[in-house]
């Protein structure tokens, strides 16, 4: 299937110079949302992993629907301040600034496997912040799973020591 036919690409979008790319559209049909989770699927089905870690937002669409299929829970790294209870945080730069990402403590147990999801990897530096948390409440990345890949930005790099499986590249 054709990935970059469906995604729709939007100009300066959410500023001058961005060209965002929407995944929308791969939501809205259900084939097209079903051979993405497939493909995720196959590529990790078996790999060991006790847990699935959506990243805020989009990442949870991906990560809850994959986590079912692989019949794991899921886990969410969310922006500061909108998770309850004890959390952990880890600041990082991104293209305008600097952004903090929170896990609660309690959803990662040590030597947990852990496979993280998103929408799209750009710098890499929300991918990388994840990974951090995880791995310092004593867990294992089990690899990132990703459904663009914006190759020109090199976020890529960041993530060297992991796993990444990435549908479509840019």
């Amino acid at each position: 299937m054709n990935l970059k036919s469906i995604i729709k690409e939007y100009a300066d979008f959410p500023k001058k110079g961005i060209l965002f790319r929407d995944i929308s559209p791969l939501l809205r049909d259900i084939n097209t949302f079903r051979y993405v989770i497939d493909r995720f699927y196959e590529e990790y089905k078996d790999k060991s992993i006790d847990i699935v870690v959506g990243i805020e937002s989009r990442g949870f669409i991906f990560a809850a629907a994959l986590a079912l299929k692989l019949n794991k829970g899921m886990v969410m790294v969310r922006k500061q301040g909108k998770l309850p209870g004890d959390t952990s945080s880890k600041s990082y730069d991104i293209e305008y600034g600097n952004a903090t990402m929170e896990i609660q403590r309690a959803s990662i147990k040590k030597n947990d496997k852990v496979l993280i999801v998103d929408d799209l990897i750009a710098t890499g530096g929300t991918a990388k912040a994840a990974a951090e948390l995880i791995e310092a409440l004593g867990g294992e990345v089990a690899g990132f799973a990703f459904v663009v890949e914006l190759s020109e930005l090199r976020g890529i790099d960041m993530l060297k020591r992991y796993k990444v499986f990435s549908l479509v590249r840019y």
